[in-house]
């Protein structure tokens, strides 16, 4: 009985230490899709061919679950097929699921991680070596500029004024995989730097932070955004003047929401006058090639945007 009764202690504090401790790939929560991404990753729809965002995208990274996170297939595999998706001839090992449709005409293909619908696979029709072509949908993928192995990453999306300056905080952080500047929370699609510019686009200029829930957490990355820019300043952040410049925090899913309405509920009980918003998050654009990495391809240090304790 003594020894049961130890086992039992024992299994409650490790799970208490892994619920307090960072996520696990486990424990990370699915993200909420848009009613059109539902119509494809939940109810096994496709696009519309020649009109998904990577069809003809050449990045170099790793292509993850738009719903789950989870890694599915390297850059390196991906190759021009001209039948409307994009098309790989490999897949992240144990990435992808096969299942042959109830007709038998084809076999479905979906994540691992959490079964969404990502295609079709097709053997025999000679395109590359490999002899085996992955038909992916753009809309069941999300992008990475990294190589990722197996495994889920999160995501976070977060604006602040100049993205320059959060992108540079964010990337150095422990356990941040890569940080993207771009654009979102407007209703422009495929929005340019210089339209969002003119503030009437309702673009914010935002950052999409991807990280290893292993060695970080949402919450921890949360915090550093709310500390190294100023959340009370309203339409602007220090000497950038505009609503692209506004502070806002896009949530891929309710846990990310409730840490972002609980750690706002903090600094305001603090007295800060918090102007940050809480959004769900929408189509986030990948700004232009010169705004990545920008400071640190131009040797310079932001000049809006500097860590201040508030937690």
């Amino acid at each position: 009985m003594k020894k049961i009764a130890k086992n039992i202690i024992f299994t409650i504090l490790f799970i208490t230490i892994m619920n307090n401790g960072s996520y696990s790939q486990e424990k990370l929560p699915l993200n909420i899709l848009s009613r059109t991404e539902s119509a494809v990753i939940e109810k096994k729809g496709t696009e519309i061919p020649f009109t998904g965002k990577y069809t003809s995208f050449k990045g170099e990274g790793t292509y993850i679950c738009k719903k789950c996170g989870a890694a599915l297939y390297h850059s390196t595999d991906k190759f021009e097929s001209d039948c409307g998706w994009p098309s790989f001839d490999a897949e992240i090992k144990g990435a992808v699921d096969r299942y042959p449709d109830p007709d038998g005409m084809r076999t479905e293909i979906v994540c691992h991680s959490c079964r969404a619908h990502l295609g079709h696979v097709f053997t025999g029709e000679r395109f590359t070596p490999k002899n085996i072509r992955h038909c992916v949908n753009s809309i069941s993928l999300d992008f990475v500029p990294a190589r990722l192995e197996e495994g889920r990453y999160g995501t976070a999306i977060f604006a602040g004024g100049c993205f320059w300056g959060v992108e540079y905080y964010l990337q150095k952080t422990p356990g941040v995989i890569s940080v993207t500047s771009g654009y979102t929370g407007g209703h422009v699609r495929n929005p340019s730097y210089k339209q969002v510019c003119t503030g009437t686009t309702g673009h914010a200029e935002a950052v999409k932070v991807i990280f290893d829930p292993d060695k970080t957490t949402y919450e921890k990355i949360l915090r550093l955004f709310l500390e190294i820019h100023d959340p009370t300043q309203v339409g602007r952040q220090g000497p950038d003047i505009g609503d692209q410049y506004r502070s806002e925090i896009f949530y891929l899913n309710d846990e990310q929401r409730m840490a972002a309405e609980k750690n706002l509920a903090i600094l305001k009980s603090k007295g800060f006058k918090i102007a940050t918003a809480v959004t769900m998050a929408s189509e986030f654009y990948e700004a232009e090639e010169y705004h990545q990495d920008y400071y640190f391809n131009n040797g310079k240090l932001p000049y809006c945007h500097a860590y201040v304790k508030r937690f």
